[in-house]
């Protein structure tokens, strides 16, 4: 029996090699392989022996040969096919453990040069998984370290691999050379201007246990980078699995959370914020994002930008909670919350990252694929349209509350004050309707002035306006755009409200 054994990730392939020799069997190596396992006294027969002839062109070309792939590819119940192999001294090779050069991870490094990238791309690696896979019925072909162990434990029992392990093994290693043809595609199509196709790879994460409903199945997958506030990636420390509308709640959480640097908090409910606030510390934004709606954090998801203390943990224990996120949990923080069975710890990477990422949205038939909104505009003193001008503390809570309403299904509005949500409207038909929701939360939560009000979108009258003055609104931050903007501004002139118009708009559908 004879293994090919040429890898770039060289994980574990020395003790693999060492153990398919005490096994009996012989050891075919190429280039940067064979060196490693001579050194580490694993005996090896050098491609060229096999073939009778050098590797060429800087290695480029040495596994490309019949003696290689004829070995592979031949039915072992096809007298022909025996009789070519016997008639040009070809002998069988029996399992290849390749895998490929590091493509993805060479385009991934900064400042990478398209020559560097052509170099990384493997011909004859994906010519041997494929030819060996082809022909899994009489090989066995092994892409994957993790599958090692697995292979030596049935060629130790059984003297080689079972039908349906080769089955498996045949379908990774099309999967292998699949994502990697892909990779290398979506890259020389960006280099070549050419946007008429999308390759997406992603990993399966989790199969939950159902999705938005009990009658629907659901599974997660994770696009295989490690992006920050990816859930993901996420480290789970305790709790019940997550489900489909966790994952999506969760998720909405994690992007309104990197909106901010200092010490913030943000409770989700159905992908919408029902409080957010920043505050001196993790402990002192939740309680303030408690005190913003303690009715609809019930059942909610909380994320905070700071590591999670004992103090914030016992002040978020008597609530019932279905997620807490945080980029660390203090040690205290986890004895207390640990108590609390189903609730589910996530410790999510939020450092910074500036990288644009594209957002995919199914629809019938098709995918929608956009950038992600990442951008956002400060506000300043100089978008004022109004006669009143903005105080600092206005500014302050006009900022708060353009980060946080871009984040709320359109229709949109948000109240704050002093660096709290008391207010949040969202999804209806009308914007004034959203602004009903929003200032009605405010009253009832005991705020009647010094309100600021932000807009995801323009309002396309001025009955919004008015209606805001009636709930003790003093400043409004919104896109403008409208034909009616001139009457929104008359009218904030007449209440005395501040308004300032930013030029960007933040739908989120």
């Amino acid at each position: 029996m004879r293994a090919l054994i040429s890898v770039s990730d060289k994980r574990g392939v020395v003790d693999f090699a060492r153990e398919l020799q005490s096994l009996g069997w012989e050891i075919i190596a190429t280039g940067g392989t064979q060196r490693m396992l001579d050194e580490n006294g694993v005996h090896t027969i050098g491609i060229s022996e096999v073939t009778g002839f050098p590797e060429i062109c800087d290695g480029r070309v040495k596994t490309l040969h019949p003696k290689v792939h004829g070995a592979l590819l031949a039915r072992r119940d096809d007298e022909n096919h025996l009789k070519a192999l016997r008639e040009n001294g070809i002998g069988f090779i029996d399992m290849v453990c390749v895998n490929l050069y590091p493509f993805r991870q060479t385009i991934e490094r900064e400042g990478v040069t398209m020559e560097d990238a052509i170099e990384n791309i493997d011909i004859g690696g994906p010519s041997m998984l494929r030819s060996a896979a082809k022909n899994y019925r009489d090989v066995t072909v092994v892409c994957d370290p993790d599958d090692y162990a697995t292979v030596l434990a049935e060629i130790r029992a059984d003297g080689r691999t079972s039908p349906e392990t080769r089955l498996k093994l045949s379908a990774k290693a099309y999967t292998h050379t699949a994502e990697y043809d892909a990779c290398i595609a979506a890259f020389m199509r960006e280099k070549a201007g050419l946007n008429e196709k999308l390759f997406l790879e992603f990993d399966l994460v989790q199969t939950l246990r159902y999705g938005e409903n009990p009658h629907q199945s659901a599974k997660f997958y994770g696009d295989g980078s490690n992006a920050p506030y990816s859930l993901a990636t996420a480290k789970q420390l305790g709790g019940k699995e997550l489900s489909y509308n966790n994952i999506q709640d969760a998720n909405a959480a994690l992007n309104i959370v990197r909106e901010f640097d200092e010490p913030f908090c943000v409770g989700v409910k159905h992908m919408n914020p029902c409080g957010a606030a920043v505050g001196k510390d993790a402990a002192d934004a939740w309680k303030r994002v408690y005190d913003a709606d303690s009715v609809s954090i019930y059942g909610g998801i909380v994320a905070v930008n700071r590591e999670l203390t004992r103090e914030a943990a016992e002040l978020m224990k008597p609530v019932f909670l279905e997620i807490v996120m945080a980029p660390s949990f203090s040690e205290g923080a986890l004895e207390v919350l640990s108590t609390k069975k189903n609730l589910r710890l996530l410790q999510v990477d939020m450092s910074r990252d500036d990288k644009v990422r594209n957002q995919y949205v199914s629809v019938n038939g098709g995918l929608l694929v956009q950038q992600l909104d990442r951008e956002i505009r400060t506000v300043e003193e100089s978008m004022c349209v109004t006669d009143v001008r903005p105080t600092k503390e206005q500014l302050a809570d006009m900022n708060f509350g353009w980060r946080i309403v871009k984040h709320v299904k359109s229709n949109a509005i948000v109240v704050v004050h002093d660096g709290a949500t008391v207010g949040v409207g969202a999804g209806q038909m009308n914007r004034v309707g959203s602004a009903e929701i929003a200032l009605t939360e405010a009253r009832a939560a005991g705020f009647s002035d010094g309100l600021v009000l932000a807009s995801d979108g323009f309002l396309p009258f001025d009955d919004t306006v008015a209606l805001a003055a009636k709930y003790g609104v003093e400043a409004i931050v919104q896109p403008g755009g409208s034909i009616h903007d001139a009457d929104s501004v008359k009218k904030a002139n007449e209440l005395g409200i501040t308004m300032l118009f930013t030029g960007m708009r933040h739908f989120k559908h």
